[in-house]
């Protein structure tokens, strides 16, 4: 059976990355005549011109667009393996997480509970828009993502998620003067209300709620972060729509109270992973505890 000569694919992958001989040359440390010959090499192997030249540029034939294919095949899975091991030994762990900024805080240390200070295992936990998340879960810089939506995906796409809870969302504030019940919309013509920034996921689906009754609520304030929106509640006096995990512990202490949980409006949390051939064990873990009701126990 022949064998590849990968150093010749890697020359290869680099002059099809490059577009040119010359810069390819010079990333290697060789001289074009050398990665010349190693071109022709691997060509001779093959039985294929991988490329044909147009003026100075280099144009990958059909059969240089099939190795290329191959070769990022290839070279991501070596990279994979990299990140993948790097920093594993002696039975050391490191999990990193990307984090949505909106995410609810409750629900991070709640999932991450059952890691928190086990023996051989380092977490590093980084925040950002979800955007920048994939990216960095996609080069293999982050293990997994953590967000309150799945990711967008398209046919070729390496990314997955999996739903690992949902909550319901109600309407919180201090415990009211009196006991009536909460008069779901129309109180909220009154009573001030501090909301999700547009855009979010529970946002969209209030708006579409409130469009639908005809009630234009009174809202003193939009938030991007979770973390705010529970300390405007306890400290302003406001109404403010959250998932109840979020004000766990106001709840608890009975600083909070749930004046209305609404029907039908829930938030989703999802784990994003991207599909590898050498899954961080932490991550299946946590997959592993996926679960729809979970959310009650943060």
């Amino acid at each position: 059976m022949p064998h590849l000569n990968y150093h010749h694919l890697r020359y290869f992958w680099m002059i099809a990355s490059e577009g040119s001989m010359s810069r390819a040359a010079r990333r290697l440390n060789v001289s074009p005549s050398a990665l010349s010959v190693q071109l022709k090499s691997l060509e001779e192997q093959l039985g294929q011109s991988l490329f044909e030249r147009k003026g100075k540029a280099l144009i990958l034939t059909d059969a240089g667009r099939i190795a290329l294919d191959y070769a990022n095949s290839v070279f991501q899975s070596g990279h994979e393996l990299l990140e993948t091991l790097t920093g594993l030994s002696s039975g050391r762990q490191v999990l990193r997480i990307g984090a949505v900024a909106t995410l609810s805080r409750n629900f991070q240390i709640g999932l991450l509970r059952p890691l928190l200070g086990r023996p051989g295992v380092e977490l590093i936990v980084r925040s950002g828009g979800l955007a920048d998340l994939l990216a960095q879960l996609d080069a293999h810089k982050l293990d997994v993502v953590l967000s309150n939506q799945p990711a967008t995906v398209d046919a070729d796409s390496m990314l997955q998620s999996t739903l690992l809870a949902e909550q319901s969302v109600s309407i919180v504030g201090r415990p009211p003067a009196t006991r009536s019940p909460f008069r779901f919309p129309e109180q909220l013509l009154d009573e001030p209300i501090v909301l999700p920034a547009r855009g979010s996921v529970i946002r969209s689906s209030f708006d579409a709620i409130m469009s639908r009754s005809g009630v234009v609520p009174r809202i003193i304030a939009e938030v991007d972060d979770m973390a705010m929106m529970r300390l405007m509640a306890r400290e302003s006096g406001w109404l403010a729509l959250v998932p109840p995990v979020v004000v766990v512990d106001e709840l608890k202490a009975s600083l909070l109270v749930e004046r209305y949980r609404i029907p039908d409006l829930r938030e989703e949390f999802y784990a994003v992973t991207r599909r590898r051939r050498l899954q961080n064990n932490l991550v299946l873990e946590l997959l592993s505890m996926s679960s729809t009701g979970r959310s009650t126990s943060f």
